[in-house]
């Protein structure tokens, strides 16, 4: 039995390993990575499924009538066994291949919606194998045993085929501006604020709104247009933030997620982890390790850079994916700055244009306290809060000295306290939870969305006439399903209740002049780059994936601004 539980655990590591292969066309197969990653999930993942193999035989003995006996590789054990775990496998390759679809582009998914059909088929007949061997060949035979060894050869060798020899074409990272920087800028004109939020939500905030709550909120809900945006998994920061400034899916963008992940001793890297089995724990315990990106893996120019080509200046800070920042015509403030508060060497490489480090200098000698919009200093989320000021700081400051044309400034603190105190704010209340901890932490997250809307109410301000105001969620929020909740306790975590691994919507909202009031047909993340570029007057790429979306603004304006286009923004 112990020998047949071993065998299935290594079916099973080699069969998340194809997986990896598959969601990571650009790696190899003639190289080493392959076997580090089958043995670095044979290591966790192919322990456990040998060790649940193992109980699943013992429990049998303990209730059957009849004794197993079986042999050290017993066709009529491993032919149930490869049966289970192929189809798990099939599942596991028909999730992902949607799930991770703007990810992976359109010849990857066709290859592994191939190798998901071989293991699919693959998995029938092994079933198919075992019940034939169970009801007319109980002893074993030499034929029996050779169909099983075919059946689960293809079942290995099948999607591998259909993934390719990979190796795909290396980083082609392009600068974030084509055009000198000391080219004529553009004539002055309307300005367009940009307010990134991480984690916000629509159906949060419009109830909320409605009550008076959240004032800011109101007036560009009641005088300018909403539009829910469907986002893209992975969701995480890096990714959905790449495909807004882009217009362009990760699978092109160069961002497929916010790491690249790296089995035990080996030099090559990966960009997914498959979904649905829990292997971001692999990270977590320390089997897997990860390295942030950085600017340089941009496969697709940005709107700045877009903008700075065209002569128009722009202001970026905290913008994920921007440290070391690059140069561009305006100023961009990374969002890795406050990591780097007191290192020489990194805190000079954390902003463009050099001059305003002496900015930045003195945000950081400035102590912000959370105590200003009602927070306690020692409260849980007073961490996110400080940073969320100090950037919002820091963007006042050279927004005041500047005055750029594109101004983004991106605020993460809902995302973190969403992730702890969600659970709180949303019906029916965890079991086990305190009357007076519900009433004291129900009220985080809506201080925070009390927050935001007054930063909001500060961009509202600050707006001249022709202006556009643009508020975007890249993504929501919602409960975690059991199992992560479980695993989230076992791995140390037990008040993790939030999450946006399904990929909830997030939205946009504008307000200005030209902005047709009302609630606008669903778009997706890819189309706020596509609308600020038409707002502009600029002409929106045909390798976008997003459309410029006209429908926001009043006939008047698209009147006299007919879409336009352009082969491409980047390379």
């Amino acid at each position: 039995m112990l020998t047949n539980s071993l065998l299935a655990g290594t079916l099973g590591a080699a069969y998340l390993a194809i997986v990896v292969l598959q969601l990571n066309p650009h790696v190899p197969l003639a190289s080493v990575t392959p076997w580090w990653w089958f043995a670095t999930l044979g290591l966790l993942y192919g322990v456990h499924i040998a060790v649940i193999c193992y109980v699943m035989m013992v429990a049998r003995e303990f209730f059957a009538m009849d004794v197993m006996s079986p042999g050290w590789a017993s066709v009529r054990v491993l032919a149930w066994l490869a049966a289970i775990l192929a189809a798990g496998a099939a599942a596991l390759m028909w999730f992902n291949v949607r799930g991770f679809e703007a990810a992976l582009g359109e010849e990857a998914v066709r290859r592994m919606t191939a190798g998901a059909f071989a293991t699919t088929a693959s998995a029938i007949v092994l079933f198919l194998i075992a019940v034939l061997h169970y009801s007319f060949g109980r002893r074993g035979s030499w034929v029996g045993a050779s169909l099983f060894a075919l059946a689960v050869a293809a079942s290995l060798t099948l999607p591998i085929a259909a993934r390719g020899a990979g190796g795909s074409p290396a980083i082609r990272a392009i600068g974030w501006t084509s055009q000198p920087l000391d080219a004529p800028a553009a004539a002055p004109g309307p300005r367009v604020t940009l307010i990134a939020l991480d984690g916000a939500s629509l159906a949060y905030i419009l109830p909320r709104a409605a009550e008076g709550r959240l004032p800011n909120f109101s007036r560009v809900i009641e005088s300018g247009a909403a539009i829910d945006l469907a986002t893209i998994r992975p969701t995480q920061p890096d990714p959905v933030w790449a495909a807004v400034a882009t217009g362009i899916n990760p699978s092109k963008s160069g961002v497929r997620s916010a790491a690249r992940f790296y089995a035990m001793h080996d030099e090559r890297g990966v960009d997914l982890l498959p979904d649905y089995c829990l292997s971001h724990a692999l990270v977590h315990l320390g089997f897997v390790r990860d390295t942030p990106r950085v600017s340089a893996e941009w496969e697709a120019r940005p709107i700045w850079g877009v903008l700075s080509d065209a002569g128009l200046s722009s202001g970026v800070v905290r913008w994920p994916l921007t440290h070391p920042a690059q140069p561009m015509r305006g100023f961009i403030v990374s969002d890795r700055l406050h990591q780097f508060v007191g290192s020489i060497a990194e805190f000079d490489r954390t902003a463009y244009p050099p001059d305003t480090l002496a900015t930045l200098q003195a945000a950081t000698d400035e102590p912000v306290s959370p105590v200003e919009s009602g927070f306690s200093a020692t409260s849980p989320e007073a961490s996110a809060l400080r940073r969320d000021l100090f950037y919002s700081q820091i963007s006042h400051a050279l927004d005041a000295q500047r005055r750029p044309r594109f101004l983004s400034l991106r605020y993460e603190g809902l995302d973190a306290v969403g992730h702890y105190y969600l659970r709180y704010s949303q019906p029916p209340t965890p079991r086990g939870v305190r009357e007076e901890d519900r009433r004291r932490f129900i009220q985080v997250i809506e201080r925070y969305y009390a927050f935001i809307d007054r930063e909001l109410g500060l961009a509202i301000d600050g707006m001249a006439p022709g202006d556009l105001l643009v508020v975007v969620s890249g993504f929501g929020m919602h409960r975690l399903n059991p199992v992560k909740k479980w695993l989230a306790r076992a791995l140390g975590d037990p008040d993790f209740s939030g999450t946006h691994d399904r990929a909830p919507d997030g939205f946009l909202l504008a307000l200005g002049a030209a902005v047709e009031p009302g609630r606008h047909q669903r778009g997706s993340i890819v189309d706020v780059a596509p609308t600020i570029l038409y707002f502009f007057g600029l002409p929106v790429a045909r390798d976008m994936d997003g459309y410029a979306r006209a429908d926001l603004f009043v006939p008047s304006f698209t009147a006299q601004r007919p879409i336009t286009f352009i082969p491409s923004h980047g390379g």
